[in-house]
């Protein structure tokens, strides 16, 4: 379509018809949760996490009521147990992570000016698994089986059975299903950023928000998988007796630490960076100029990232590591506040060097970042080890923890709701209810931890709940109490204000005047996102580039149309954004509903230890999956391309390193091979702490021959797989379909020999932890032959049944990366439980 066609308000009227149509949600409530566009989503995500919060801090209240005199009787102990625990894994896993996912899943297609990102059922799907993993733990309190051993629930009292109940299979399951929604988002978002940017929007122009979250994302892919890998470890010992943290069996309760801390500290800057990241939206905004130093916020934003997976074990100076690990960790945990206060720095200079207007989310933002600070400077006190000596598991360590977590996670959200809530609903908030929050809340936070300093010095214990009155702790409780009770009351005020919303007026269009894409929408938004997708030359593009909303608004920039009937963006490329294709979104399904819903039938029932149960809705799960894909994904289309505007077509197709589903597996087995990673981590971590690994009893191992054997086949249906991709790929049908049920075959194959080493050695994995580790090792990747083999047999199917061709190989390509990972997975098992540790 021409420049010029858009100057015809007929035309202009039909084309915005036709992307109404398309982008309509379907009527109906239930109907209408079928809908997978990601700004659907992301309002049922927030809303869910927000209410998830709601639901931790009146647990919190009812601690701090306990606690607010000695001897209180409230509650009693087992109860306390249950409110912390649930308490901490609710804010954490249940508010923090999903409600920044959230948020992303709102802001990113506008910012980004795409239709919607890549893969809207799978955020859709995320958000089911989220809200049935999230029902199950937190509603467990009311039938007095919540998990009660903190939201770390270290071993051996966790993993034993008869000192714990099924509260910490609750904890335990039901957080992996939850983690799984985690990963499932981090991709959706990385590849969102990479791929589904407007032409024109080079890595150097994408919005600072954008940057966050790529960063974020990534660090979820090598923070969660390592605690998944100690989950699974955790429930085979609670499960089947596998002692993996079993001192008496040879196995370590601080291998748990390890890997839960690997996850543990690198979760705080997961959900502080995304604050920041709307920080560097709302100060130019306020400052209503560029943000100073754009290329050192994004380096810090990357080093505060790596600095990050440097930390974790100064949560473990008191478990007696040697004192070179010490002085290492804890010279790394100083070294994160460079870059944390480049970017502070950053915001006070664009601050200082604009023309500020002041208003209420600048006032957060500003509150925040001081409550932030203080909570920054007793991190640096407990990162030297001496010090941290004597405040561990005390209440120091309370309150800067959660002046970490307030400064730099709640109060920053509060700064971004009442920035975006506009933008969201075309409506602002009330300036004077959230200025009155925002101090109820500023003195609340003060009031409630500060005093927590004092009395963890003086020597209250984290995690007790109540306290003799001769140790004078009370004066400081009651305050804390009284504290928490003004903060509380404030964010009360926030909801009050969050209700009365829809009975005000419309807000103007951009009311902030701010200068990056999202501000496009308006107060009577479509459904479509953006009417026409922009070419960008600056960082603000509404600021710099003439008649920018103009244009957008008149559909002169590309995709102004859905001819076709169909939900569509395109995709660029990775570093400079030029566009390469159109691809096709999925539309309203309740497939992700269902598969989630099945999904979750796998963790639930094995809490109640429902095994056959369990596997039958596993079987269900993966007919669910299968039939997602069969009939969602890899389309061949009507047509190979079609135009976009300015005389530009674009093909409708992609496959290979290229398209979005291909970033899409790649993303998702790095996150798999993390988790491997913590895995064997295990094994030489036994090796590590043992005189002798394999004992001499068990020296013989499960042999060399097996492993060897399993290996081979392995990467033969590696083998396979690659040659069936560069057959099919020159036009040889037949003879790629004959490679691909080769490996079938071999994959099977494999599952037989990756036993066979650990069962015809008779090795007991409830006798000692190194036959555990073995077995672990062997069934995870027993495990993924057989998924390779159903993987190869989709493919196979794919290609009999006339949708998959050498021009259309976007299945097979998939396929192939995901045995590329199977095959690292192959080599390094088989070679580390078959040739390691050689004993004489």
């Amino acid at each position: 379509m021409s420049l010029h066609a858009q100057d015809d308000p007929a035309l202009r009227a039909a084309q915005e018809e036709r992307l109404r149509a398309v982008w309509e949600p379907p009527r109906g409530l239930f109907l209408r949760w079928t809908d997978t566009n990601n700004n659907q989503v992301g309002v049922w995500y927030t809303l869910t996490a927000f209410c998830f919060m709601l639901f931790a801090g009146v647990l919190a209240l009812i601690m701090r009521t306990q606690l607010a005199v000695p001897d209180n009787d409230l509650v009693g102990a087992g109860m306390f147990n249950q409110l912390f625990t649930l308490h901490g894994s609710m804010m954490m896993f249940l508010f923090a992570v999903p409600m920044f996912e959230a948020v992303s899943i709102i802001l990113l297609p506008q910012l980004l000016g795409a239709r919607d990102l890549p893969f809207p059922r799978l955020s859709a799907f995320g958000y089911w698994s989220f809200l049935i993993g999230g029902v199950f733990v937190g509603g467990s309190i009311f039938f007095n089986a919540a998990p009660d051993g903190g939201w770390f629930m270290y071993p051996p009292l966790t993993t034993r059975t008869d000192l714990s109940g099924l509260g910490a299979d609750i904890w335990m399951l039901g957080l992996s299903f939850i983690e799984v929604s985690s990963v499932a988002a981090a991709v959706e978002l990385i590849v969102g950023v990479l791929k589904c940017r407007p032409p024109g929007m080079r890595l150097n122009l994408m919005p600072l928000y954008a940057w966050y979250i790529l960063v974020v994302a990534v660090m979820i892919l090598f923070a969660f998988p390592p605690l998944i890998a100690g989950d699974v470890l955790f429930e085979m010992e609670r499960l089947l007796n596998w002692p993996f943290f079993d001192a008496a069996r040879g196995g370590d309760p601080l291998l748990w630490q390890h890997l839960f801390w690997i996850f543990g500290h690198p979760e705080v800057y997961i959900i502080f960076l995304p604050s920041i990241a709307l920080f560097a939206m709302l100060v130019p905004t306020f400052a209503r100029r560029h943000l100073l130093g754009y290329p050192w916020i994004v380096l810090a934003a990357v080093g505060t990232a790596f600095l990050s997976f440097g930390l974790w074990v100064h949560h473990m100076f008191t478990t007696g590591l040697p004192k070179i690990s010490l002085a290492f960790f804890s010279a790394a945990s100083e070294a994160v506040a460079i870059p944390t206060g480049v970017q502070i720095f950053v915001f006070i200079a664009t601050l200082w060097a604009g023309r500020v207007t002041w208003s209420t989310p600048l006032l957060y933002a500003t509150g925040s970042l001081a409550i932030f600070v203080i909570g920054g400077l007793t991190g640096v006190m407990v990162a030297v080890a001496p010090f941290d000596w004597q405040a561990h598991d005390t209440y120091f360590i309370v309150a800067h923890l959660h002046y970490v977590l307030i400064g730099g996670t709640l109060m920053p959200l509060f700064a971004g709701l009442y920035y975006y809530w506009p933008l969201i609903t075309g409506k602002k908030l009330s300036d004077r209810l959230g200025r009155i929050a925002f101090w109820m809340l500023f003195a609340g936070a003060n009031l409630t931890f500060f005093p927590m300093h004092f009395s963890g010095l003086m020597g209250m214990p984290r995690r007790v709940f109540t306290y003799p009155a001769e140790l004078g702790l009370g004066a400081l409780n009651m305050a804390s109490t009284l504290g928490a009770w003004l903060f509380a009351a404030g964010v009360a005020v926030i909801c009050v204000d969050l209700c009365l919303s829809p009975r005000r007026a419309k807000s103007a269009r951009n009311p902030w005047n701010a200068g990056t894409l999202e501000w496009l929408a308006h107060p009577d938004d479509e459904n479509w996102g953006i009417r026409s997708i922009p070419i960008i030359q600056s960082r603000y593009p509404i600021w710099d580039q003439k008649d920018f909303v103009k244009k957008v608004d008149e559909g002169r920039f590309f995709l102004p149309d859905a001819e076709e009937g169909r939900r569509e963006t395109i995709i660029t490329t990775v570093l400079d954004a030029r566009p390469l294709a159109v691809v096709r979104l999925g539309g309203p399904s309740i497939k992700p509903m269902l598969t989630a819903i099945a999904l979750g039938g796998v963790f639930i029932l094995t809490t109640f230890h429902l095994y056959w149960a369990s596997l039958v809705s596993a079987v269900v799960t993966l007919g669910m999956v299968l039939w997602w894909l069969w009939s969602g994904t890899a389309e061949i289309p009507e047509k190979p391309c079609k135009p976009i505007g300015h005389g530009m077509k674009l093909p409708l197709y992609l496959s290979g390193p290229s398209a979005p589903g291909w970033w899409a597996m790649f993303i998702t087995m790095m996150a798999d091979a993390t988790a491997f990673s913590g895995l064997v981590f295990g094994y030489f971590f036994f090796w590590t702490r043992h005189a002798e690994f394999p004992p001499m009893a068990l020296a013989d191992g499960p042999g060399v021959l097996w492993p060897m054997v399993a290996m081979a086949i392995g990467l033969a249906s590696w083998v396979a797989t690659l040659a069936a991709r560069e057959i099919h790929a020159r036009g040889g049908v037949a003879l790629a379909r004959a490679m691909l049920l080769a490996g079938v075959v071999l994959s099977l194959s494999g599952i037989a020999a990756g036993l066979a080493g650990p069962w015809s050695s008779g090795l007991d994995p409830q006798a000692h932890s190194y036959p555990a580790i073995v077995w672990t090792l062997a069934i995870w990747t027993v495990a993924h032959s057989g998924v390779a083999a159903i993987m190869q047999s989709y493919a196979l199917a794919r290609s009999l049944g006339g949708r998959m061709d050498p021009a259309h190989d976007a299945d097979l390509r998939n396929v192939t990366v995901y045995m590329h990972f199977f095959a690292l997975t192959v080599l390094v098992t088989y070679a580390t439980i078959g040739l390691f540790p050689e004993v004489a």
